[in-house]
């Protein structure tokens, strides 16, 4: 079974920084796309940034030139740098992971999530 397990989270002041990390652990043929979703209070949740095993990466507009992506695919590890962090931003964020099993079928994965508040 894989699992997904995130950190980083926590309590920053508007303007900055956070890393949140997401491991996945568990047999597995390999992952394909992995990503960060967010979920706000009264919001629905958003696919904040995405990355291709090959490393092409997506952004909501909302993120882009605060946020970056990037995994190690070597340690089976997406990261999420996150600066010039706004209370917006505030939300639980979760892993998402698109794996190929030992079976070589397809599993959606997502991690339990991890709070990030943004204090004005």
């Amino acid at each position: 079974q894989v699992q997904l397990v995130e950190s980083g989270g926590g309590l920053v002041q508007a303007g900055g920084s956070l890393r949140l990390s997401c491991a996945a652990s568990g047999s597995m043929f390999s992952i394909n796309a992995m990503g960060w979703y967010r979920l706000a209070p009264g919001k629905q949740r958003e696919l904040v940034a995405s990355i291709t095993r090959g490393a092409t990466t997506t952004y909501i507009d909302p993120v882009k030139g605060r946020f970056t992506i990037s995994r190690d695919n070597a340690k089976n590890t997406v990261y999420l740098q996150m600066s010039s962090l706004k209370p917006e931003d505030t939300a639980v964020y979760y892993c998402n992971a698109d794996v190929i099993s030992t079976q070589l079928r397809y599993l959606e994965v997502w991690g339990q999530g991890t709070l990030v508040t943004v204090s004005s």
